[in-house]
């Protein structure tokens, strides 16, 4: 773009000439709900612009796609559920606006599982969303949709939201890096709640690059959300600074045994991350085992989610006329059968007031605490371990081997990056754990490790349908 040699329209047309192709006929892989119908003209307004007075910035013309949880004017907020279809916020997220003033193009939005409850990624608004490494499998969830469109590469990259790994799941399912950030570090504004206290929202990517240029579009403090107060002072000028190829060269990290093999199931992507774990250690990497006692019992629980659901719905739908509450949406019955259970348990949720929440709350700071003197007392820089156990399952079959618990109920960043395939050739994700606010530290790591070992490649669903028309350079 910057030569000349091809413009955001010409972007904007490929990526929906691929999006009729392989999403809606072909490997048929149903990752959008609904897509922007100005985003052509904005494409050509920003081309406009970028012959006139030059790039606003990295992300300048540059399509992406967001997940059906977040708000966009002028399209409605699904939730991916039928009972939302008729929900439209009044103006943009956080994390919409600020891409969007980068110069970015908003081509649509993508399915996820109902209402984000969920790890396969089916809706009764948009179906079942295929993986583009074999489409007879989910592409994980919530953020599945959004998954699976950026490694089908439907647009550049895209933005999902992860109250218990619906970003890094996906991730992993797909071949792809996805940051969940330090709790606080980027605003939930806009993207409709599944947890205030464990949501959070932020891009997904085919690179840890690409991740960083739309990660340092859509961090920072925001008044609407209290949360994210001290964001500002722990985030750099670019988390471009941190990329160094050399970063894993003395570094020690610690394999959190728990969270590797429990299953035979298990077996597969453990080999795989053993495998991970011999490439870091030629890397310049200290690797050890790590067990933390009474971690498990630590995390077996989700009670703070099912608690905090009704009241967190029902408070954004509150704000806009004509929307269901959660009973309205129960009472109406058009909801996928996945989630009915869910949504019924949550609604029978009459207060916050009890003393298994606030147990619940107490154990999350209990987490963060064992996490961080393990890190401090063993001079680890991240902890490590798959971020799922098992491989994507085929459609309709449950879907085992979940790790996700951990960042969320500790409150500490985590990153998925790709770490190789099976040997029946599925997508299995590395996940690297840190201190607060030390994602500059864990996206140097993943971009070391990315860059020694290339594990990332497209699918083969989804081929090349003949390249981008190509024009002379401008002077």
């Amino acid at each position: 773009m910057a030569a000349g040699r091809v413009t955001s329209e010409q972007l904007v047309e490929g990526y929906l000439a691929r999006i009729e192709a392989y999403d809606e006929q072909g490997p048929a892989l149903n990752t959008v709900i609904t897509l922007n119908p100005d985003a052509l003209t904005t494409a050509r307004a920003l081309d406009a612009e970028h012959s006139a007075t030059g790039a606003r910035g990295p992300l300048h013309g540059v399509p992406l796609l967001i997940k059906d949880n977040y708000d966009m004017a002028g399209l409605p907020t699904t939730n991916g559920s039928v009972a939302m279809a008729g929900v439209m916020p009044p103006d943009d997220g956080f994390q919409v606006t600020r891409p969007r003033e980068a110069g970015a193009v908003i081509l649509g939005k993508t399915n996820l599982h109902e209402f984000a409850r969920g790890l396969t990624t089916v809706s009764s608004m948009g179906g079942q969303t295929r993986n583009p490494y074999d489409p007879t499998r989910n592409p994980g969830g919530s953020s599945g949709g959004t998954g699976a469109a950026v490694a089908a590469s439907f647009a550049a990259a895209g933005m999902g939201s992860d109250t218990c790994g619906s970003i890094r799941i996906p991730s992993a399912h797909n071949n792809l890096v996805g940051l969940r950030g330090t709790s606080g570090l980027s605003s939930r504004d806009g993207v409709v709640p599944l947890s205030t206290t464990f949501d959070i929202a932020g891009p997904l990517a085919r690179s840890v690059t690409d991740l960083v240029l739309l990660l340092d579009a859509t961090v920072g403090s925001d008044p609407s959300d209290p949360v994210t107060a001290g964001a500002d002072a722990n985030i750099p000028d670019s988390y471009l600074t941190a990329l160094d190829a050399d970063a894993l060269r003395g570094a020690r990290l610690g394999v959190l045994t728990m969270l590797l093999r429990q299953d035979i199931e298990d077996e597969p992507v453990a080999r795989v991350i053993d495998e991970a774990v011999d490439d870091l250690r030629h890397l310049g990497a200290e690797v050890v085992a790590v067990d933390i006692d009474g971690l498990a019992e630590l995390l077996d629980s989700y009670v703070v989610l099912s608690h905090e659901f009704k009241f967190g719905l029902d408070g954004y739908l509150a704000d806009i006329p004509g929307a269901p509450s959660l009973a309205d949406i129960l009472a109406d019955g058009r909801y996928h059968p996945d989630v009915e259970a869910r949504l019924t348990a949550s609604n029978a949720v009459d207060t916050l007031d009890t003393e298994e929440y606030r147990d619940a709350l107490a154990r999350r700071d209990t987490v963060r605490h064992l996490v961080i003197t393990t890190l401090d007392e063993l001079e680890l820089d991240a902890l490590m371990y798959p971020t799922m156990r098992q491989v994507a399952a085929v459609i309709g079959q449950p879907q085992g081997g979940d790790n996700c618990r951990l960042s969320p109920h500790a409150g500490l960043p985590a990153i998925s990056v790709p770490a190789g395939f099976t040997p029946d050739d599925l997508p299995v994700g590395l996940e690297l754990l840190g201190r607060p606010f030390a994602e500059p530290r864990l996206l140097g790591l993943a971009y070391a490790f990315e860059q020694a070992t290339g594990h990332r490649r497209a699918p083969a669903s989804t081929p090349p349908l003949g390249g981008l028309a190509r024009t002379e350079p401008s002077h």
